[in-house]
């Protein structure tokens, strides 16, 4: 088995930057990615054990965990090593090097910096969902990149401020950092 996604989160996520993913036609450059750690990080989705949505990332590493969010968007997470462990990588921006007009198709009117620009997009530009679930992606290893630059993870309401977002520095696909708003109480 390919090493690529064995190890630590932390240590697998910038080791993703540059390199190349190909999934529906489509071939896209890891630009940003955010780790999470498992059941050592309220951020999470394996925090608090296993259950049957999150039960791929306690599989083997290199593998792709996808999960539906706000009733509308595909985020996917390469699941990191060893066995039994939940750690994963999310997949949060690239850029798309082969595959253009298929990517286009799944997202039109868009500017071709935007089309995978945040781990929906991202998933959409690559056909990624559901169906996708625990599948082994063909990821290349990139060149080694210019500058890495870390911050905080974005969206989160637990462990946000951890710096585990994992972006080359200065590329304009990078999605753009949004702390989790503030829950508003339904009632007056």
């Amino acid at each position: 088995m390919d090493d690529w996604a064995e190890g630590d989160p932390l240590e697998v996520a910038p080791r993703l930057l540059g390199s190349v993913l190909t999934h529906g036609g489509v071939s896209l450059r890891l630009t940003e990615v955010e780790a999470y750690a498992g059941p050592a990080d309220p951020g999470s989705h394996a925090y608090r054990g296993r259950t049957e949505r999150n039960a791929v990332m306690f599989g083997p590493p290199g593998h792709l965990y996808v999960y539906f969010v706000y009733g509308m968007h595909h985020c996917a997470n390469l699941v990191t090593g060893p066995d039994g462990d939940p750690g994963a990588v999310l997949l949060r921006a690239g850029e798309v090097v082969d595959g253009l007009d298929v990517a286009r198709a799944r997202r039109p009117g868009v500017r071709d910096r935007e089309l995978a620009r945040g781990p929906a997009r991202l998933c959409r530009a690559l056909g990624i969902d559901l169906s996708d679930n625990g599948v082994r992606p063909a990821l290349v290893p990139g060149d080694p990149v210019p500058a890495i630059s870390t911050g905080p993870r974005v969206g989160l309401r637990h462990a946000a401020e951890r710096p585990w977002r994992f972006w080359i520095t200065g590329d304009p696909t990078v999605s753009t950092y949004r702390p989790a708003a503030p829950r508003r109480s339904a009632r007056p």
